[in-house]
């Protein structure tokens, strides 16, 4: 084959593979330099993004939940053809891994660069270790707050928390707080409202996820099947994805940040529920004996609201939701996030550094 025969597609598609290259050497770079990603991409960033929030904010629906539809439908369809269609199978197959390419390039554009971002314990200027000591003595004031954090709700200790929200309450509440001041060394600038119900709800409930990030869109989708006392976190975390803080572990942490620094109780409840559920998990690792101690002076309310939610994703469990974590997993791991979803217990030694240095409650 030379260059006479190949048609316009696959010249194109060439490119695009020949982009490739540049763009793992900017990783790297990057990931050696990560000041430099601040002062290149992070004010391109957040420019497009700004512009991607206003520009799909006003429609009801989510336009990225449309575009992987349509995308599984087309890879359906040219799977079919190539297996169907003998005839330039070649070309065909170039121009689909140029297709590839070229969106592996607009993820890198729009947001993937962000998983090279300075760690944020390093922005805050935190240790990413801390003692079991500091960890229980968080732990058991956290559980104070909670607990009476809780009781400001309801009557009695024994009382599940019931959020009767609609979703659009529950969205304007998220918004409103990321507008709160508080002593993130950097002010959260999230200028309008784009979170929407994933219209794939029920394939994120079999898949064993809360809710994601269209990095193409800048959309933050949630599965509105699961319990709304979960709504507040996970909006508050694809939020923060929005805002440019890709990895899962401190978009955890910002989601419990954002929330327990609200004014309203309810988001205020879910933000310290959300961090005593990682920090009892953490205790449980270092010492089940403990744990159980600890757990035992936890309002009965609050251990209902965790049964609540566990309940739901165990009536969705099964191979899917396996195959989709090992699958997001392996995506963290290419993504400067070497435990993959491991990474998810860090947020603890943020929790805990955190608030040994700024008082997170």
């Amino acid at each position: 084959m030379n260059r006479y025969n190949l048609s316009k597609s696959t010249k194109t598609a060439l490119f695009f593979l020949s982009l490739l290259p540049l763009q793992w050497g900017l990783m790297w770079w990057f990931n050696l330099h990560p000041d430099d990603l601040e002062l290149y991409y992070s004010p391109f960033f957040e420019a497009i993004s700004t512009l991607q929030l206003y520009s799909l904010a006003w429609l009801p629906f989510s336009i990225g939940d449309v575009f992987y539809l349509f995308l599984v439908i087309w890879l359906a369809v040219l799977i079919y053809r190539f297996i169907k269609f003998k005839r330039n199978r070649l070309n065909r197959f170039i121009s689909f891994l140029g297709f590839c390419a070229l969106f592996y390039t607009l993820f890198n554009v729009f947001w993937g660069f962000n998983y090279y971002r300075r760690p944020l314990n390093q922005q805050l200027q935190l240790s990413s270790d801390y003692s079991t000591e500091a960890l229980v003595e968080f732990t058991c004031e956290l559980i104070e707050v909670a607990n009476a954090s809780h009781l400001s709700i309801v009557e009695n200790d024994t009382s599940a928390v019931n959020f009767n929200f609609s979703k659009s309450e529950m969205q304007n509440l998220v918004f409103e707080a990321y507008q709160e001041p508080s002593n993130f060394p950097n002010k959260l600038n999230y200028p309008t409202e784009n979170i929407k119900s994933s219209l794939l709800s029920l394939p994120l409930s079999y898949a064993g996820f809360s809710g994601y990030l269209n990095p193409f869109t800048k959309e933050a989708q949630f599965n509105s099947l699961m319990p709304q006392y979960k709504w507040p976190t996970t909006m508050a975390h694809e939020v923060s994805h929005q805002l440019g803080f890709a990895k899962e572990n401190e978009a955890n942490f910002i989601a419990a940040l954002v929330c327990i620094n609200s004014k309203h109780k309810y988001l205020r409840y879910a933000g310290l529920t959300f961090a005593l559920k990682y920090s009892l998990n953490d205790i449980y690792k270092r010492d089940p004996e403990l744990f159980k101690v600890m757990l035992a002076d936890v309002n009965e309310g609050i251990i209902k609201n965790y049964k609540t939610s566990r309940q739901f994703w165990e009536k969705y469990r099964g191979p899917s939701e396996v195959i989709m974590k090992q699958i997001y997993g392996n995506f963290l791991k290419a993504n400067n996030q070497p435990k993959g979803i491991e990474t998810y217990s860090y947020v603890t030694a943020l929790l805990v550094n955190y608030h040994n240095t700024y008082q997170l409650f």
